[in-house]
């Protein structure tokens, strides 16, 4: 099955130009090394043996868990066909390709860790996409799946669309509410602090850009990091999306499990809250025996004003 990525080409997109010229994608992290024979299939064993890397350069575990995440997805965890689309550098704008084949390592060019790309030619524009869309482009991470998108993706770019969801997935419980789900991410995100949250979390984020949204861990990307305003919590949150009970709760779980063992520091305890659209009587009974994770529902409010 193809997916969707959107990558980033450098800060800033410095080095779009130079990739679509010369047929790659990259990244870099200040890590000069072949990584050729140091990229096994798991984000779990790259992680262990590279976050203490990024530790000597970055101030937090957390930090050092990104790169060492973001890394690994760029160099191994994107599969050959998937579909990239990379911010040019001008406004609105952005190159649209197709990974063919695996990593390399270019020494003395820009973003060294590199995946060859088949890159269109000309470019496909913000304007012609939802605000959904241009609200999930809008995030800082390097890397960051567009899958929840892919649907509008196939159409815009005219290619196959993915398989449908059907009430025979066994992570489905409720294909309906997970189609009504699936934005609730980006709508949380861009108005976290209206909700009761933001009074003690924000999400997490470096040099002013959040990059807690799909935050890479060895049991798959979580929804939301935050991090409490004196530094003292971590924040998992999981959103339900339509899926059976006991899966969400064991993966927020992992994901705790993930953020306690590798990113958290000394100091700091790791929190929980899953969040889905109708009350969850097996929830509620999964989370009494585990006080650290709350259970929270999100009412939608529509209304009808006539204007003429």
């Amino acid at each position: 099955m193809r997916h969707y990525w959107k990558v980033m080409l450098g800060s800033k997109s410095k080095d779009a130009a130079a990739c679509k010229e010369g047929g790659f994608l990259g990244a870099d992290y200040d890590l000069r090394k072949d990584l050729s024979d140091s990229l096994p299939e798991t984000y779990r064993e790259f992680n262990a043996e590279w976050i203490p890397y990024f530790l000597q350069s970055r101030d937090s575990r957390v930090s050092a868990g990104l790169a060492a995440g973001q890394l690994w997805t760029v160099c191994r965890g994107i599969d050959e066909g998937d579909i990239v689309l990379s911010p040019t550098g001008q406004p609105g704008e952005l190159q649209v390709g197709e990974v063919t084949g695996e990593y390399y390592y270019a020494p003395d060019g820009p973003l060294p860790h590199r995946r060859p790309v088949t890159w269109r030619e000309g470019s496909v524009h913000k304007e012609s996409m939802s605000s959904d869309l241009r609200s999930g482009l809008g995030y800082g991470a390097t890397v960051c799946s567009l899958d929840k998108y892919a649907d509008e993706l196939a159409a815009l770019l005219r290619m196959d669309p993915p398989p449908l969801i059907t009430t025979t997935d066994p992570d489905i419980e409720d294909p309906s509410v997970f189609a009504l789900e699936q934005h609730l991410e980006d709508f949380l995100i861009a108005n976290w602090t209206q909700t009761q949250l933001a009074q003690r979390y924000k999400i997490y984020e470096e040099d002013g850009i959040v990059t807690g949204k799909q935050f890479m861990t060895d049991t798959g990307p979580l929804d939301i990091l935050g991090l409490s305003h004196d530094g003292n919590e971590l924040l998992v949150i999981e959103l339900k999306r339509g899926r059976a009970s006991d899966r969400v709760v064991g993966q927020i779980q992992r994901y705790m499990g993930f953020v306690h063992d590798v990113l958290a520091e000394p100091h700091q305890t790791v929190r929980g809250i899953i969040i889905a659209l109708e009350d969850d009587p097996g929830i509620r009974r999964a989370l009494s025996v585990a006080p650290n994770i709350e259970f929270y529902r999100y009412k939608i409010s529509f209304q009808l004003e006539k204007v003429s």
